[in-house]
């Protein structure tokens, strides 16, 4: 009878008392200093550009802080600038959610079905050579300058980061340890769980880390090219109008976007990997 203490003692994933390590003390900075460091230098930065803007840069190509900072203030004290930040907010959620699903599954087909594999895999590098905004006009022409364009965009960058993370993640697969479970009466499930998952964990949150920014850099070009709302279409707004104090508020606005969505999946992930075992695993202490 095959038994999930079995498998695992098999595969390798019971795991085993690490010898004890001398603790070593610590000679860096503590995490406070650290944190003052960087408060320190953003000011000095922000202080070197206050000078020299006008005196040595002309002020209408790089603005100064206090002329950003106040039309920061401006949008997000704005119905229409909320609207805008919503818009491509959804967007890019949207978008990124159907990536990692059209990806996942085209990676777990491909893979699994080695025939389909080897037909379909040269088709698949040839259309991800594309450059996706290049694609934009077209999906414009299918869906309008409306929200589905932009989320398209997005999900074509996205799916193609997952599926080849998942496809290559199948192929490396150790068949030793599937012909082992096979070998104790281990079914599919066994496999899956014990095998297929923890193998593809890692490829698949490797994907959603470099996919964010991928969503994000798809719907923000989209809204370049033709748009009617979103972060995208203020910024080309502003550049047209040589109003580089609003295209910094709307790079700012951009930035904190994409710390806000690196920071849920970098949770995300180690919570994953928590829960399906595959963290950081404590040396054990001696009695």
């Amino acid at each position: 009878m095959v038994t999930a203490e079995n498998i695992e003692q098999q595969t390798g994933k019971v795991a085993t008392a690490a010898p004890a390590r001398k603790k070593v003390k610590s000679t860096g900075l503590s995490n406070a200093a650290i944190i003052a460091l960087r408060i320190l230098v953003i000011v000095a930065f922000l202080a070197v550009w206050q000078l020299v803007s006008g005196p040595l840069i002309p002020d209408y190509a790089i603005s100064k802080p206090t002329e950003v900072a106040t039309s920061l203030w401006k949008v997000l004290g704005s119905a229409a600038g909320w609207i805008d930040i919503w818009a491509t907010t959804f967007e890019v959620v949207v978008g990124f959610g159907l990536g990692i699903a059209l990806g996942a599954v085209l990676g777990l087909l491909l893979g699994t079905f080695t025939t389909a594999g080897r037909v379909l895999e040269p088709l698949m590098a040839a259309i991800n050579g594309i450059p996706k905004i290049a694609l934009a006009p077209l999906f414009m022409l299918f869906f309008g300058i409306g929200a589905w364009s932009k989320i398209t965009i997005a999900a074509m960058g996205v799916a193609f980061v997952m599926f080849y993370n998942i496809y290559l993640g199948l192929r490396q697969i150790d068949r030793e340890l599937v012909q082992g479970i096979q070998m104790m009466g281990g079914r599919g499930r066994h496999t899956l769980f014990y095998v297929t998952i923890p193998t593809l964990a890692s490829p698949f949150f490797a994907a959603l880390k470099a996919g964010g920014p991928l969503a994000i850099l798809g719907v923000i070009g989209g809204e370049f090219i033709a748009s009617s709302k979103g972060v995208g279409h203020e910024l080309f707004n502003s550049a047209m109008a040589l109003d580089a104090a609003g295209e910094f508020a709307g790079l700012i606005i951009l930035v904190v976007m994409t710390l806000i969505l690196n920071g849920f999946l970098g949770q995300l992930d180690a919570y994953a990997l928590r829960r399906l075992g595959l963290g950081v695993r404590r040396p054990a202490q001696r009695s």
